[in-house]
């Protein structure tokens, strides 16, 4: 594909065109948060493909223009991922932001003009929605899940753990991994979480320290991580990963022959649950550390409840043959 931003013009070698200190993208993906870097740098580096660049950190972002800019977002709804999928509206959005963020780095470090770097910001969101993916467990899904982790194993009492605190506790992958022993208040049944953007909350462990009791008999009291590595069928004081949870995930899964399922469904579940429980919509939006309530009611399956149990009240008269 022509690059939007000839390499050629500028004279810049792709791998040596700024010092890592004056990359706007090396400055901006290196003050987020691990778990964010990841996702923005996954948008940038789309963003610099089509635009002709190998990754995102080759990219001369400076020398954008709106002209590029409108021309690169519009590329970016017509490319499709490694499943022949076009973006949502949510994940171009989400693009946008990216490079809105990059393009402001670059002007921020003296490599774009003001004027150059608004106008090229200047676009314009786009409208539209699809139906939220995942899943949420039935109350014997959520059973036979749990039912695989009972076995006296060090890994079953882990994965018990596990498994506990990401329904329980409604927690994301990044923050089970970042839980330490001391995080865990065992007199107060409390969990000290790092949520996204360095934010920390309290998580509530009443319905589960039956299970975090169980992973503590096994793990000991030495400092580190709560959840811990098993190695050769003994727990190590090392940090789990988050591909590792979810392997852990989709093994546990599997074995309780309930079908796909990733970490972030038992998250779901957990805010569907609460609120068909009838918690406050505030409350939950603060126990799911989400920054924005909107976010917590793409999780409610009540409203969708609500139009099926209406939708049942039509009667189709129509009687085919047979």
């Amino acid at each position: 594909m022509t690059q939007l931003v000839s390499m050629e013009s500028t004279g810049m070698a792709p791998l040596e065109w700024l010092e890592p200190d004056l990359n706007p993208a090396a400055v901006y993906l290196g003050r987020l948060a691990p778990s964010s870097r990841r996702t923005i740098r996954c948008h940038l580096d789309t963003l610099a493909r089509i635009a002709g660049f190998p990754d995102a950190l080759q990219c001369p972002w400076h020398l954008m223009r709106f002209s590029h800019t409108s021309r690169l977002m519009a590329l970016r709804r017509e490319t499709a991922d490694g499943h022949g999928k076009l973006p949502s509206p949510a994940t171009i959005n989400a693009s946008k932001a990216a490079l809105r963020m990059v393009l402001k780095t670059a002007w921020r470090l003296g490599l774009m003009a003001s004027e150059d770097c608004h106008r090229a910001c200047d676009l314009a969101a786009v409208r539209g929605g699809r139906l939220p993916r995942g899943r949420s467990l039935t109350a014997g899904q959520l059973r036979a899940l749990f039912s695989t982790c009972e076995h006296a194993s060090p890994s079953g009492a882990r994965d018990g753990a596990l498994l506990a605190l990401l329904y329980g506790c409604g927690l994301r992958r990044a923050e089970v991994v970042a839980l330490d022993l001391a995080d865990w208040n065992r007199e107060a049944f409390q969990l000290r979480v790092r949520g996204k953007g360095d934010k920390e909350r309290i998580a509530h462990t009443d319905a589960l320290t039956h299970v975090l009791e169980a992973w503590h008999r096994v793990r000991g009291d030495e400092p580190g991580p709560l959840l811990t590595c098993i190695e050769r069928g003994r727990p190590v004081v090392r940090r789990m990963s988050t591909q590792a949870v979810y392997f852990v995930v989709k093994r546990r899964a599997k074995d309780a022959r309930i079908g796909d399922l990733s970490p972030h469904d038992l998250r779901r579940t957990f805010v569907g649950d609460l609120l068909e429980a009838g918690a406050d919509l505030s409350q939950v939006q603060g126990l799911a550390g989400h920054a924005q309530v909107t976010t917590t009611q793409r999780y409610d399956r009540r409203p969708e409840q609500s139009r099926k149990k209406a939708a049942q009240k039509l009667w189709v008269p129509c009687r085919p043959g047979l």
